[in-house]
């Protein structure tokens, strides 16, 4: 293998090959793209033209080192979002030559380029300031490299670091203040004291993204949370180890908390999918939107009176604080009747011919002909020569003709009671 291809290859010769005419025809349409023609650049080996959409996209590109710094200026100065995920990227400075060519560049994508012992200078991280979107996953980056680019970064917004085998948060000495979402699911954060921290270094965060962290517990109390997290409305705890409603009631205390998701916890799984929704809405009044569906009033209020009767059989001690509330609103509720919605299969009616009346019991899902056949020995005739009338004895209607042989009689709603008419066919 040559030694170019052990290296991988510049930034500025993947675009060149993927971005060419060739490859990437010039697009239509506003903001989709534009032509760039470099100037000044004799002797290049960059070709004449390049066709370049604002949004780059060069994961899985082979991509090591920067290149040519005057290419990526005058190439990219249009570039907001930029892929570089599944590289060979392993420094940060050659990283900062990329970014730093491409003044407004706003989202930047490095997932899955090994960089746990790259070593961030202050100095490089500068070259970062203008992103607002920071994506770190699978980069097993340490927490003083997150924390030099947050103090270095003050339009950052939202941050990612995913699968990045965390264990514990190392906590900043400088707030990050503009991070809004905070994005650090699948690492090894079991512990509420290492996830409590990220209250203080983003005092701003609206959403955290947690799912499949194992958290075992929320330890603070209702109080020191709402000081920890004064802006949070949105949290995803999926798959985390939370046993106890304790904990979910907990989240009460969160004061701007709008949207939760909360599924594949030990706590629910002894639960049906209705319970478990009905009692997670029952007891966050102040959440509307459980994972990931929008949590209306007429479900809310079915949800709250649902866990009243559930816990109906509860002894005193035994009652969540949550039921004497909800007792308070709808007040103590009976439980539901149980109805029996399964349709009948018998009733008991009187069949009449001529003046003979003869109680018979008939099977409901049988059709008009079967019917015919069960009363042949009763009023002896043939079935050819039978007409059957049915009367509804608690509504007067009828006499309603049975005609259609094939018709099941649980169609007609024949309740016990009510009566069959025979009448023998004029010859």
């Amino acid at each position: 293998m040559e030694a170019s291809e052990i290296e991988g290859r510049t930034f500025m010769q993947a675009i060149s090959e993927k971005y060419s005419p060739e490859n990437f025809p010039c697009r239509r349409g506003p903001g989709m793209g534009v032509v760039v023609v470099p100037s000044g650049s004799q002797g290049s080996p960059m070709k004449d033209r390049l066709n370049l959409p604002s949004i780059l996209v060069l994961n899985g590109s082979g991509i090591s080192h920067a290149g040519e710094e005057g290419e990526i200026a005058a190439f990219c100065a249009h570039v907001v979002e930029l892929d570089l995920s599944h590289n060979k990227l392993q420094d940060w400075y050659e990283i900062s030559k990329i970014v730093s060519n491409i003044p407004n560049l706003a989202f930047l994508n490095l997932s899955s380029n090994q960089l746990t012992d790259a070593v961030l200078d202050p100095d490089c991280a500068k070259a970062f300031s203008g992103i607002r979107r920071f994506v770190l996953n699978n980069t097993q980056v340490s927490w003083d490299t997150v924390q030099t680019f947050t103090r270095q970064m003050p339009e950052l917004e939202e941050l990612f670091l995913c699968l990045n085998e965390y264990t514990t948060v190392t906590l900043a000495a400088m707030p990050c203040s503009t991070l809004r979402l905070l994005h650090i699911t699948d690492n090894s954060l079991h512990e509420w004291n290492e996830v409590r921290k990220f209250g203080s270094m983003f005092p701003a965060l609206d959403t955290l993204v947690m799912a499949n962290n194992n958290l075992s517990s929320i330890q603070d109390s209702g109080e020191i949370l709402q000081r920890l997290f004064p802006n949070l409305r949105s949290i995803n705890l999926h798959n985390s180890g939370l046993k106890r409603w304790e904990d979910i009631e907990k989240l009460n205390s969160l004061p701007k908390l709008e949207e939760v998701r909360l599924q594949g916890i030990p706590l629910l799984q002894a639960y049906t999918s209705m319970e478990r929704r009905s009692l997670m809405i029952a007891r966050l009044p102040s959440v509307n939107n459980l994972n990931g569906s929008v949590v209306t009033d007429g479900e809310r209020e079915d949800a709250e009176r649902f866990f009243i009767r559930y816990h109906l059989n509860y002894s005193e001690e035994e009652l969540p604080h949550r039921y004497h509330c909800l007792v308070t609103k709808y007040g103590k509720l009976a439980p539901l009747a149980e109805i029996d919605l399964r349709p009948r299969c018998h009733a008991k009616v009187e069949v009449r011919y001529e003046d003979k009346v003869e109680q018979v019991n008939i099977r409901l899902d049988q059709t008009v002909a079967e019917l015919k056949k069960q009363l042949k020995t009763v009023v002896q005739l043939p079935t050819r020569n039978m007409r059957l009338y049915y009367i509804d004895k608690c509504t007067a209607f009828g006499p309603d003709e049975l005609k259609y042989s094939a018709r099941a009689l649980h169609s007609y709603s024949i309740q016990d009671g009510d009566e069959i008419l025979v009448v023998p066919k004029r010859k």
